[in-house]
């Protein structure tokens, strides 16, 4: 089948199943269950779909505040324009209830500090694999029309060969890696057991505003826009491909619409490798500050489980679904650190970090 028909065919599926009898309906585009919403990517994703034009079901996770976590204070030209819905996604129930009436899914929902998955590897295996599973389960006995799963590249591990391509072998060097190992083979097990049509899809380390501090990118800049002059950091010779949000959002948009990617992992990055220390002189440099770095023991991962070298190969998603970075390259780099920077320096965003602790 022609690529660009391929990627094209679930938007129609989906729509003429809905649109028998009324020509209007025909042109809606389908609608979108975001689980994690309140999250980092997931809120940039729910935004970018809304200014898309799709009709948008945001999970978030249930608390006692009522909190949508980043969606309580969304872009300006969304307000208003998506659904919450609140829930537990290791709640089969909750998540089936969600699912109902959703075209498409986009699972976002997990827990993904490192760090906190050594201290408390069965909440992973809970929200992680379990999660999933709720997932998968609905979408079966719903007949969910597609749904995307979100890997990491630490399902790869250090790097055996560079680029990583989606051949390259899984590798979890840290038990949240192998709860997103497990979650995925999960994923892929019940498009070739069931049929169900469910792609992965496996960013490498996203970036930008709204991201935790449990990330190298917050912690550095969170540290420098707080006015601190030394920074405490963890290793600094690991590499990794960095992914900037927007660009990881619209992959989430061009997978799932593409038959192509159903049953496989494919991986999104920026095709720039670039290591901790010269992410920390870059960041200086667009904070236009100096800056020194401490190793502090506290932050340094046991060192059977730090992932040396990750960089991404991004020919499948290329291929099938056309997709490429907007940030790619060390000037996309710095432009998106640019943009994060601006952010956690407004003091309404930084308020929200507490940059003088350590966060897992």
């Amino acid at each position: 089948m022609d690529r660009e028909l391929a990627c094209l065919r679930v938007t129609a599926v989906v729509i003429g199943r809905k649109s028998q009898g009324d020509p209007r309906v025909s042109q809606r585009k389908p609608k979108v269950l975001v689980t994690g919403a309140d999250g980092f990517i997931g809120s940039h994703l729910v935004e970018a779909l809304v200014r898309d034009g799709y009709d948008v079901r945001a999970f978030v996770c249930y608390n006692s505040l009522g909190s949508w976590g980043w969606l309580d204070n969304p872009a300006s030209d969304v307000v208003n324009a998506f659904e919450v819905v609140s829930g537990d996604i290791r709640d089969p129930h909750g998540v089936a209830n969600a699912m109902k009436g959703c075209d498409i899914v986009l699972h976002l929902a997990a827990l993904i500090a490192i760090p906190f998955s050594y201290h408390s590897p069965d909440s992973y295996v809970a929200t992680n694999v379990t999660g999933t599973l709720n997932v998968l389960q609905a979408a079966r006995q719903l007949g969910t029309s597609r749904v995307v799963c979100t890997s990491t590249s630490e399902t790869y591990g250090t790097a055996q060969f560079v680029p990583i391509t989606e051949e390259h072998p899984v590798n979890a060097q840290s038990p949240y890696a192998a709860t997103k190992v497990a979650a995925d083979q999960l994923a892929l097990s019940f498009y070739h057991s069931f049929e169900t049509p469910v792609a992965v899809l496996r960013p490498f380390n996203t970036y930008g505003p709204r991201q935790s501090a449990r990330a190298v990118i917050p912690t550095i800049i969170g540290q420098i826009a707080a006015g601190k002059r030394e920074i405490m950091l963890g290793a600094l010779s690991p590499t990794r491909d960095f992914t900037f949000v927007r660009d990881t959002a619209r992959g989430f948009i061009q997978a799932m619409n593409c038959d192509a990617a159903l049953g496989r992992a494919t991986n999104i990055g920026s095709g720039f490798e670039i290591s901790i220390a010269d992410t920390v002189d870059l960041i200086a440099e667009a904070m236009g500050v100096d800056v020194q770095v401490s190793q502090d023991p506290e932050r340094i991962r046991p060192s059977g489980s730090e992932v040396e070298r990750l960089f991404a190969g991004t020919a499948v998603a290329e291929k099938i679904f056309n997709w490429s970075p907007e940030f790619g390259g060390r000037d996309g780099f710095v432009r998106g650190l640019r943009e994060t920077a601006e952010w956690f320096q407004d003091p309404a965003n930084l308020k929200a970090y507490k940059t003088d602790r350590y966060n897992i």
